[in-house]
């Protein structure tokens, strides 16, 4: 891979970089997440590169619809499309300052914006008519009736532990704010988008966007912002230093370089686990198949830990797909 220009990052941050398990989710405990996964990040992000950041949300629009929950008599609860649009905006907040803060304490540029990015789907996509993205509180099943009656809501029963609301989790099809970012990085930012996989959004006949009640996957949003702005590498960061085949099992085997093929073919195998690496992988191969072929330019992708990135894009660690 040619070293010698300046590269487009796609950095793609798991949920442990920012709220770890058994965490109440205090803005404090959040900060301290996020200084240290600056400080694990400092040499990527002061590498001259252009950078966008994006991240999810799940703990935090959880927290928050728990709290409309419990206020729901007080105060009027907020629709799904505002509150991602609120935690991707007070997430955006935490990650710029403390990474701006952090760049600048070594005298590097630290020009950080947040972008709370509208991504646009398909009304007809198949996900609509099967939602299967568990949201929000737990609920008795008498409260889970009712909310059946009266608001509409496909709940079911989730870990024996209660009753809780599932929403569609669509494919994206365009990141509205895709050519502002790219622009913003032409300038020199440090840019910050697709929160949580953005604000989901549908297009009308008439060419209005309307927000739904949707979630959209953090990496195949990552993915979709990537081609959109025609990165070169995008790093999916996550809790794990490789991704691996036969996975917690003794044939266990960490996968170092995969080509596109092979990894289309360990995903049709069942290689990777449905709620954590395939998506991740599935992503993988949405940047790597849509991206606009270019001899010039060799594309990748990285899965590694947040302290591992840099080794990994010089080929020391991780797991690296190409075409």
């Amino acid at each position: 891979m040619e070293r010698n220009r300046s590269k487009t990052f796609v950095i793609a941050l798991g949920g442990n970089s920012i709220l770890r398990a058994k965490q109440k989710g205090s803005a404090e405990e959040q900060y301290e997440n996020i200084e240290r996964t600056a400080e694990q990040l400092l040499d990527l992000l002061s590498s001259g590169n252009r950078i966008v950041i994006t991240h999810g949300n799940g703990p935090q629009v959880g927290n928050l619809l728990l709290a409309c929950e419990a206020a729901k008599d007080i105060v009027p609860p907020l629709p799904l499309d505002i509150c991602g649009a609120a935690t991707e905006g007070f997430m955006g907040y935490m990650i710029q300052n403390t990474l701006a803060n952090q760049l600048r304490r070594i005298g590097a540029p630290h020009n950080i914006t947040t972008v709370v990015t509208q991504v646009i789907v398909d009304r007809n996509d198949p996900a609509f008519k099967h939602p299967s993205k568990p949201i929000g509180p737990f609920y008795s099943a008498e409260e889970a009736e009712q909310l059946r009656r009266e608001k509409g809501w496909e709940i079911i029963e989730d870990s024996a532990r209660g009753y809780r609301r599932v929403v569609p989790s669509p494919i994206p099809v365009n990141i509205q704010q895709a050519r502002i970012i790219k622009s913003m990085l032409d300038s020199g930012e440090i840019v910050i988008a697709v929160g949580g996989g953005g604000i989901p959004v549908v297009r009308e006949a008439n060419r209005d966007l309307r927000g739904v009640e949707a979630v959209i996957d953090k990496d195949y949003a990552s993915a979709r912002l990537a081609i959109e702005i025609d990165a070169d590498v995008l790093f999916i960061l996550t809790a794990v230093e490789y991704a691996y085949r036969d996975f917690a099992t003794p044939q266990q085997k960490a996968l170092e370089e995969l080509s596109l093929a092979e990894a289309k073919k360990l995903l049709e195998e069942g290689h990777f686990g449905k709620g954590s690496m395939e998506p991740k992988i599935r992503a993988a191969i949405m940047f790597l198949e849509e991206t606009s072929p270019d001899p010039s330019r060799e594309r990748e992708v990285i899965i590694t830990l947040p302290e591992t990135a840099m080794k990994a894009l010089e080929g020391k660690t991780g797991t690296r797909i190409i075409r």
